[in-house]
């Protein structure tokens, strides 16, 4: 099993297939390797956090563990996000923290093969694709694939210890 999802990319580099949840925000549909993921949840009401950043939404109490639930759609400022019967929270397990990341809905697991992987291109000072592992393609859909390690442990998450991963 791959320690990371940055060496998730070199197994599949290597020949490797590679499982992603797919999820999608707004129009765009993104992907998180399968080995990260713990379970997934309908959206719940949760625990407001004072002077939380306003993408974490709060925390929630999940069997005994205290949950910091982000929404994705405010992270990546994909515009206000609604809650409905499709909103889920994907629930991840990341250097041994639980945190959940809401999403719009989910799709399903995709398989990708080295070859269907392309690595993300190069945006300048335009956007930030240090979170990006790179873009899957699978027939007609294009998946953007989410380092979720490096995400969560940025400077601005401040959730996961970078020595954690």
């Amino acid at each position: 099993m791959a320690a990371n999802s940055t060496q998730s990319v070199t197994d599949a580099m290597s020949g490797e297939s590679l499982e992603f949840l797919s999820f999608t925000l707004g129009n765009e549909e993104y992907g998180v390797s399968i080995q990260k993921v713990q379970e997934l949840r309908g959206y719940d009401t949760v625990t407001r956090i004072a002077n939380a950043p306003d993408f974490i939404k709060g925390v929630v109490n999940l069997r005994g563990i205290i949950v910091p639930i982000i929404d994705m759609r405010i992270k990546f400022n994909l515009g206000s996000p609604t809650y409905d019967q499709f909103t889920v929270v994907v629930i991840l397990n990341i250097g041994g923290r639980v945190v959940g990341m809401v999403v719009d809905s989910v799709s399903d697991v995709i398989t990708l093969t080295p070859e269907q992987i392309k690595p993300a291109p190069e945006m300048g000072g335009a956007l930030a694709t240090d979170y990006l592992v790179g873009l899957g393609t699978v027939d007609q859909r294009m998946l953007i694939l989410v380092d979720i390690d490096k995400l969560m442990s940025s400077n601005e998450m401040g959730l996961i210890e970078q020595h954690a991963l």
